[in-house]
């Protein structure tokens, strides 16, 4: 059974930065997709950023520029480094494996993990 365990979240000042890990077990890494997404209470999942397999990226115009999606095969990891946050980046942070669809599109993923807080505040 695939299990996805992210971790790095926590409190930090606008314009700081934070490095968040999603380490997956149970089936084989390097030739998944990945995605990031958040979500505040109220709000629909929120897509962040996605890497492939062959390590395409993209990312969601709230943060480009700010974010790089990255991923480590040898570590079964997918990193999302996350600089001069903002207030407005507040939420829990969950990553997911692509199965199907539009890779900006939740439901396009078949497992998530249980997330982590990010809180951006002074």
């Amino acid at each position: 059974q695939v299990q996805l365990v992210e971790s790095g979240g926590g409190v930090v000042q606008p314009g700081g930065s934070l490095r968040l890990s999603c380490v997956a077990s149970g089936r084989t890494f390097s030739d998944i997709d990945m995605g990031w997404f958040r979500h505040t209470p109220g709000k629909e999942r929120e897509f962040v950023a996605w890497i492939g397999w062959q390590n395409h990226t993209y990312y969601s115009n709230s943060v480009k520029g700010r974010c790089t999606i990255s991923r480590d095969n040898t570590k079964n990891t997918v990193y999302l480094q996350m600089t001069s946050l903002k207030p407005e980046d507040t939420a829990v942070y969950s990553c997911g494996i692509f199965y199907n669809g539009f890779f900006n599109n939740p439901s396009a993923y078949s497992a998530w993990g249980q997330g982590t807080q990010v809180t951006v505040s002074s």
